[in-house]
């Protein structure tokens, strides 16, 4: 008797062999037919009975045989691999044989890394998730930057744009546009920039809707890489890299498995890098608070914009302290790794993933970043964990579309595109410097942001010096300037603002880590101040010379710790300081 098509006849007493077969059947579809040998041994007396028990059988339509590794091969259609060569075929055979002998050892690891029921990697629901977060996400920091751009980077702001791309333009010349890819050469007044992050948000609203997903998510890569760049330093910050790298790739989201896949597989490589650059930074630099395990003694108090549970977590116990750091290291250095593993083991590194910045995300305030990370972990999943959970938001399903020979010459070249550069970026961190290759594609594209190096806090501070902005009428008498978030009065209590970011709060941060004459934006700063600014004055809490800039003003640097919880309760005060000394001498317009 000879079948219609290949019949794989394999044991159907065999747990690991059922659980295989199963997800075959979804490979190959209707191209194979399967059936237990128990049912077909007889129709097949060509075959020996103690045949079906050793491997599975392959009856073609012209009724030869093959089996074991080769009735493998053929059945996924990989024939082609198997003949390609003598070793191929026979460490094939070599191991199948080793895995039909200890069968019960395989299904029980198949059990425990891939489960009972294994489907085909599909990402169609899980793409549609992600795109949703990616929205909320975009319409944060758009939203962000809306209400603080003419502030930071307008006409009468602390570093006006028109003057940067003047600059850029003396410098570069015609290469200008390539140096700094923005659509503000065109116009960079301040209704342009406004106008730009509120199209941004309105665009995000669509996103999130569904409409015009692909021309929506381009022009937000652009939106955003525009006021990346308008924004200069205070939009250096790794997440803003990030959200451009996941939107960059975002843009390339198809309908077909091969899109989805290929996509999802480059998102999961982000993360590799993200996650794992993340720890190794922090060895590399030999910091002793994170080589001795003591970095999270100082991480609730010396970081940027502490809140209201950094107070609390900061007077957890030292064994504790001890414990999150080196949980900290162990995750970002190893759970990277899982991504790479079985299904079942990946997914633990997700939520070990998630886990860490959840507790991240209530401790600090680090805007959309831990939200982005969150979303990226996402690819860690597929369709078969989140089907459900998607389904019941939309109310569709998502049927899988055939890919076609350009799709898939597309996403290859892609692939290899995003590989080069990620691989020329770790090169970068670990090595310091990529093959020139390599680091003349990574130098070419770097403005656009696409493919980008990662590795925060590599060096723990272990004290917050504070900047403390004063002016004068007189030069006697002096009043603080009170900025909105960052700590100042000792009576205000941290608060939790994310995932808003006051970039103005964040860079004073680094600023005080440092010197006025490194950072020239701070003396812009003084002088738009003096200058009474309303721009600038509208990021701050409060101007103590309402009516008139004053006439002198002054930066004292403070060093600022947590009071402990026997002085909170004596004095209502969460911060204690000390002054270090000055920063920046009396300085005024005349």
């Amino acid at each position: 008797m000879t079948p219609a098509k290949p019949l794989l006849i394999y044991d159907g007493r065999c747990g690991f062999c059922r659980i295989w077969i199963e997800y075959w059947k979804k490979l190959t579809g209707d191209t194979v037919d399967y059936e237990p040998s128990q049912q077909a041994a007889d129709r097949f007396p060509q075959i020996p009975r103690e045949a079906f028990s050793q491997s599975i059988q392959l009856v073609r339509p012209d009724g030869t045989v093959a089996s074991g590794a080769q009735a493998a091969f053929e059945t996924l259609g990989k024939e082609s691999l198997y003949e390609s060569s003598g070793f191929v075929a026979s460490v094939s055979e070599a191991c199948y044989r080793f895995i039909a002998r200890h069968r019960d050892l395989f299904y029980w690891l198949t059990r425990l890394t891939f489960g009972t029921r294994i489907e085909p990697a599909r990402f169609a629901a899980t793409q549609w998730l992600f795109l949703r977060a990616l929205a909320v996400i975009y319409a944060i920091a758009f939203g962000s930057l809306a209400v603080q751009i003419i502030g930071l980077a307008g006409a009468q702001g602390i570093s006006p744009v028109h003057e940067y791309l003047q600059r850029i333009a003396a410098a570069a010349g015609p290469v200008r546009f390539l140096a700094i890819p923005t659509v503000f050469w065109w116009n960079s007044s301040d209704a342009a920039l406004r106008a730009a992050a509120w199209i941004g948000v309105a665009l995000a609203a669509l996103l999130f809707f569904g409409k015009f997903e692909r021309w929506v998510l381009a022009i937000l890569y652009v939106l955003y890489l525009s006021l990346d760049l308008a924004g200069q330093e205070f939009l250096s910050f790794q997440w803003d890299s990030l959200l451009l790298e996941a939107g960059f790739l975002a843009i390339f989201f198809g309908r077909s498995v091969a899109g989805t896949r290929v996509i999802a597989w480059l998102y999961r490589l982000l993360g590799f890098r993200l996650y794992f650059l993340s720890g190794y930074v922090k060895l590399a630099s030999h910091d002793p608070s994170w080589a001795n395990l003591t970095a999270m003694r100082y991480q609730y108090h010396t970081q940027p914009l502490p809140n209201i549970i950094s107070w609390y977590a900061d007077k957890l116990p030292d064994w504790f302290q001890r414990w999150s750091t080196a949980a900290t290291l162990g995750i970002e250095l190893g759970a990277p790794f899982l991504i790479f593993a079985p299904r079942r083991i990946r997914i633990v590194g997700a939520w070990a993933i998630i886990g860490l910045q959840t507790l991240i995300f209530l401790t600090g305030n680090y805007t959309f970043f831990n939200l982005l990370t969150v979303a990226l972990a996402l690819f860690l999943f597929d369709d078969q964990a989140l089907r459900g959970l998607v389904q019941k938001l939309t109310k569709r399903n998502f049927p899988d579309l055939a890919s076609t020979k350009r799709t898939r010459m597309a996403m290859a070249l892609l692939a290899a595109f995003i590989l080069m550069l990620g691989i020329s970026r770790l090169a970068q961190t670990i090595e310091g410097a990529a093959p020139q290759p390599l680091e003349t594609l990574a130098t070419v594209t770097s403005p656009y942001q696409i493919v980008n190096s990662y590795g925060l806090f590599a060096v723990m501070t272990t004290t917050r010096p504070e900047i403390i902005v004063e002016g004068s009428d007189d030069g006697d008498t002096w009043l603080p300037y009170e900025f909105r978030y960052k700590p100042g009065d000792l009576s205000d209590a941290p608060r939790w603002i994310e995932p808003f970011q006051p970039r103005l709060d964040w860079q004073m941060w680094f600023a005080a880590l440092g010197d006025y004459q490194s950072n020239p934006w701070f003396l812009s700063l003084m002088l738009r101040l003096l200058q009474g600014s309303p721009d600038v004055l509208g990021l701050l809490a409060r101007d103590p010379f309402p009516g008139h800039p004053p006439r002198f003003i002054r930066a004292q640097r403070f060093d600022y710790t947590f009071t402990d919880a026997a002085t909170r309760r004596q004095t209502g005060d969460w911060w204690q300081r000390r002054l270090i000394g000055s920063y920046l001498p009396p300085i005024s317009l005349k």
